[in-house]
């Protein structure tokens, strides 16, 4: 039985079309129970004869070629009248997959009886999204956001699709893609999100194009929103779910091109035309018998600022949104770290966060008369408007913790309990308060990724804040000090073990979670605050180390290499849990008395060279002290610093560039000699 079809619309792909290739052939699927389905919508490039020669080389590649029909529309209708699995999978040709994406969307299909599941989707052309931030087995669109992922590249339950004749938009037009899945979220049953695993990979490509990259005209984008807004209407009944569908169209694909950042750098030609564009929309669409859109229902459960804004535009004040656009483009989030700690195998942040003016002044609210009303700041001299109330400004507040994975470019979301509160601002006439949202987090290495342990590698933690309809990301920030360097120790969580090194990254100091010793974090930070005492055990050796060790954690393997290079032995050894943990290792016979070199590799594959992190002293031909090499370590750190940070990579190869010839020589073997003395 064929369990997956994966359909690929393809037109003139060039070199992009290989990645996705082999992405669709690793899967961890066996051959026999997928397919894939290319659909060559007239190439004229070599993708014909490469797709012919892949159907040739594999019996699970159907290639069906066609006249072009100008976009992915079509192509993707001739695939679903071809596939023959139980369910299908629809990808872009510059796009790929996870190896395990199949697998794992369809299992979680079957398990719940899915018509619609939505893999995690990462990569350069994305940011965080919230609908991923967990699995989800059972949902739908009255009770998930799923309005806020409108991509076509999910699962689908063939038999749905048929019983429904759901099919895409055909011919050159934009958001066919919306359409379809407007309409395919309101016949859907059930819907599963698989959150935990990143399924579909949207990279932005070398050349800046994608597969439906061809320009519209703006009218022509507005006509077609407004078959998606149809769409809406013939799906639902008046009221709230009605309401909330149109008002992220209203939000997104209308309000965004009226504020800042777009608003203030298109030409004036191109403002003038999109605002106007908007604006017969918005009064056609959103009005009703009794009030004028910004008055109506769908724009009343907008946040505070955003119902400002369709104020102005109900108005006709295409000036005043330029004077708000320009005063909210100043203000900035901000985001404190109030403690840091170890709890539970946790390492657990507690934050407050909200927004600010360019000039540090909090973004406040005004208490007149029994209500709020919103920072004169931003509302004071907007032409028709005296003030601006806000309802109850601890509405429409939202705040998460963020974390992103360097190496693999992935967003996720750390658990968090987040509150708003009003804190009293100053002293005058009028009470002010600022909006200001307090929690914990937990930064947990085997439940960071959608609830499921978390890849090694390095983690920036930032904070992403919303209030009174502004929203800003924030990178988490540790201040220096002997306080913040106490509470930023390593530690090994979890059975089997991971190592969770957390340190500052400079010169932006933000939190950085280094996992599972992808770029071996964990001998520099060992070096740096010393190692404790020896002690023996027979020929087992046990030495402290400054790493915690949670309850339960279990042991990790790790290799010592004693001695220097050309007379090195390396030794297995482990790190093992006590109160903290201890490196343990054989003691060794054959070192001539003297001082000799203690090395960590935590990457036990060999790839990466072993770390200094003490002086063994052997006497009568054993191992009697390690002595620690803080001083030592000081070089490499900030060597590694500097090589982990892209930002102080370029900004020390800018200097050095700088330099005359000579001195810049002289600097790079300074910066070498320092990294092979801190090596020993």
């Amino acid at each position: 039985m064929i369990k997956v079809s994966v359909v690929v619309p393809v037109y003139n792909p060039g070199p992009y079309l290989e990645p996705c290739i082999e992405s669709l052939l690793n899967q961890s699927l066996s051959p026999h129970e997928y397919e894939m389905v290319f659909v060559d919508d007239g190439s004229t490039d070599d993708a014909p004869a490469r797709l012919d020669k892949l159907a040739a080389e594999h019996d699970n590649v159907l290639v069906l070629h066609q006249e072009n029909s100008g976009w992915p529309g079509k192509p993707r209708n001739v695939g679903i009248d071809h596939a023959r699995g139980e369910y299908i999978q629809f990808v872009d040709q510059d796009d790929q997959l996870g190896a395990e994406a199949l697998e794992r969307m369809y299992a979680l299909a079957v398990r719940n009886g899915s018509d619609i599941v939505l893999g995690k989707v990462g990569g350069t052309m994305t940011g965080p999204n919230s609908v991923f931030r967990e699995t989800v087995e059972r949902c739908t669109i009255e009770d998930a956001p799923l309005i806020d992922s409108l991509s076509p590249h999910k699962m689908f339950r063939r038999a749905f699709l048929l019983e429904h004749d759901l099919r895409f938009p055909e011919g050159r037009r934009r958001l066919e893609d919306q359409l379809f899945m407007v309409q395919a979220y309101l016949k859907a049953r059930t819907v599963s999100i698989l959150g935990d695993y990143c399924c579909y990979y949207w990279n932005r490509r070398d050349d800046g194009g994608n597969s439906s990259g061809t320009a519209s005209t703006m009218e022509g984008y507005y006509d077609n929103l407004r078959e998606v807004l149809d769409a809406v209407e013939a799906g639902t009944e008046p009221g709230e779910l009605r309401d909330r569908l149109m008002r992220r169209f209203f939000r997104v694909e209308m309000m965004t091109r009226l504020r800042e950042p777009r608003l203030l750098r298109y030409s004036e030609g191109y403002r003038r035309r999109g605002y106007e564009v908007v604006r017969k929309l918005a009064i056609e669409r959103f009005s009703t018998p009794t009030a004028s859109f910004s008055r109506g229902p769908v724009v009343a459960g907008l946040s505070p600022i955003m119902r400002l804004r369709a104020r102005l535009l109900d108005d006709d004040r295409l000036d005043g949104l330029m004077e708000l656009a320009r005063r909210c483009e100043n203000v900035r989030g901000f985001a404190t770290l109030d403690d840091l700690r170890w709890e539970d195998n946790e390492l657990r942040v507690d934050i407050r966060t909200g927004l600010v003016h360019a000039d540090g002044s909090p973004v406040v609210v005004v208490e007149r008369d029994g209500r709020y009303e919103l920072d004169p700041i931003l509302v004071a001299g907007l032409p028709g408007i005296e003030s601006w109330d806000v309802g109850d400004p601890r509405e429409h507040v939202k705040a998460e913790v963020r974390v992103y994975h360097r190496d693999a470019r992935m967003w996720w979301f750390a658990p968090a309990t987040m509150r708003p509160t009003l804190v009293p601002v100053g002293a005058g006439k009028e009470a002010r308060y600022q909006v200001v949202v307090t929690g914990t987090a937990s930064l947990d290495p085997r439940r960071l990724a959608g609830g499921g342990p978390a890849e090694p590698g390095r983690y920036e933690v930032w904070v992403s804040v919303q209030t009174l309809g502004l929203g800003r990301p924030v990178r988490l920030i540790v201040e220096g000090g002997e306080r913040w360097e106490r509470a930023l120790v390593p530690a090994v969580v979890g059975d089997p073990a991971r190592v969770v090194v957390p340190f500052r990254a400079m010169p932006t100091g933000q939190l950085i979670l280094e996992i599972d010793e992808r770029h071996q974090a964990l001998p520099s930070e060992i070096a740096a605050r010393g190692v404790g005492p020896l002690q023996a055990y027979g020929t087992r050796l046990h030495l402290a180390v400054p790493v915690l060790a949670g309850p339960g954690a279990g042991a990790r393997e790790v290799e010592v290499v004693i001695g220097r290079a050309g007379s090195a032995r390396t030794l297995p050894g482990r790190l093992q849990p006590s109160q903290e943990a201890v490196l343990s290792f054989n003691d060794v016979t054959t070192l001539p008395p003297g001082r000799h070199p203690l090395a960590l590799r935590t990457d036990v594959a060999g790839r990466s060279p072993a770390i200094p992190i003490g002086t063994a002293i052997v006497q009568g031909g054993r191992i009697v002290d390690v002595r620690g090499i803080s001083y030592r370590a000081i070089p490499r750190r900030v060597v590694s610093r500097v090589a982990a940070s892209p930002w102080l990579h370029r900004q020390v190869y800018r200097a050095l560039a700088a330099m005359p010839e000579t001195a810049s020589e002289r600097a790079r073997e300074l910066v070498r000699k320092a990294a092979r003395w801190s090596r020993g």
